[in-house]
């Protein structure tokens, strides 16, 4: 039975200038031990699920349909449909994040520990003070920092120890899914590539579901056994991140995957995106990557092409799907 299962999930921001569609009707499911990454531009809705998941939306956020069903021991709970203190049993102890940006989210006035520390009583109030601070220290051992560490200020750790202790945080409350946002932005390269394998390994020994979000589709393919692509508020395709790279279909997804250089194997052709992502106050009718599409036909423009499994576990939005002649024509291009 699926951890979490998230069906046609809507929410939009209400602006003096209308509602700003940001999640249109997106649905995946995830096991324990499975990870999903989400990937796409800038802009293109990415943050807002994991906002809408953890339900940790600003005030001019607007659910508009859809549902969220989590796994409590057996029980399929639809998270849209609880009150807010109903809710906070879920967020952290079911569902936990770590932040882009781990220098905000730590205070720099508070001992790294002890933060940990009282997230964990927060959740447990039951917990002697001495337990949960060992509970800590294993923390800290689990994402490789040293647990004597635990008493010093967020100002002492280098940004990949503050990404580790943002994680550390995440996993205080023993939750079976965790959402990863960005997790290596402004870090450099070499601490980048630590901080992903720190994640996998610790998603693997405690068995949990992963949902990791970036703009790289290269980062996500690193940790994610499945990887859904996102586009104005819309996932346009969705598979095992092998199927992914190796047969892309929706025109978004060939693109995104060869704009990047690789610093592996031969050279190869990059590609740019036409244009710039739609005005989700007023995204385009039919399909919404149609007016950037190198492929697309009048009937794009139109009529929006329904997200359907096209294979077994592959889910695309397209009118014209990407065949291997035309990925190899364009690559040779």
């Amino acid at each position: 039975m699926a951890i979490i299962k998230v069906e046609d999930l809507k929410m939009h921001y209400k602006t003096k200038m209308g509602y700003v569609k940001a999640v249109d009707g997106i649905s995946f499911e995830l096991e324990s031990g499975e990870s999903l990454g989400i990937v796409g531009e800038s802009g293109c809705g990415k943050t807002s699920v994991s906002m809408t998941l953890l339900r940790t939306l600003p005030e001019n956020a607007e659910f508009m349909g859809g549902h969220v069903w989590f796994n409590d021991n057996g029980k399929m709970v639809d998270l849209t449909q609880l009150s807010e203190d109903e809710m906070r049993h879920y967020r952290w102890k079911g569902i936990s994040m770590v932040f882009q940006a781990a220098m905000n989210s730590l205070n720099p006035v508070y001992k790294v520990g002890d933060q940990i520390v009282e997230a964990i009583l927060t959740h447990y109030p039951e917990t002697p003070i001495d337990e949960a601070r060992a509970k800590v220290a294993k923390l800290f051992e689990l994402v490789t920092l040293d647990p004597k560490r635990m008493d010093e200020y967020p100002h002492q750790y280098s940004g990949g120890m503050k990404q580790r202790a943002v994680i550390a945080l995440a996993l205080a409350c023993d939750p079976k899914i965790i959402i990863a946002d960005e997790p290596t932005t402004a870090l450099d390269v070499i601490v980048q590539d630590r901080i992903l394998r720190e994640l996998k390994n610790v998603q693997e020994q405690l068995n949990m579901a992963m949902i990791y979000i970036s703009h790289d589709i290269a980062v996500i393919a690193e940790v994610s056994k499945k990887i859904a692509v996102m586009y104005a508020g819309k996932f346009v395709e969705q598979s095992d991140s092998t199927t992914i790279f190796k047969k892309p279909m929706h025109p978004y997804t060939f693109l995104l995957m060869n704009a990047f250089p690789s610093h592996v194997g031969e050279k190869k052709k990059l590609f740019t995106i036409p244009g710039e992502p739609p005005n989700l106050l007023n995204p385009p009718t039919g399909c919404r990557f149609a007016p950037r599409c190198p492929w697309a036909t009048e009937k794009c423009g139109v009529e929006e092409p329904p997200y359907v499994e096209v294979e077994s576990g592959h889910y695309l939005a397209c009118w014209h799907p990407l065949t291997e002649e035309v990925r190899q024509n364009e690559l040779r291009k």
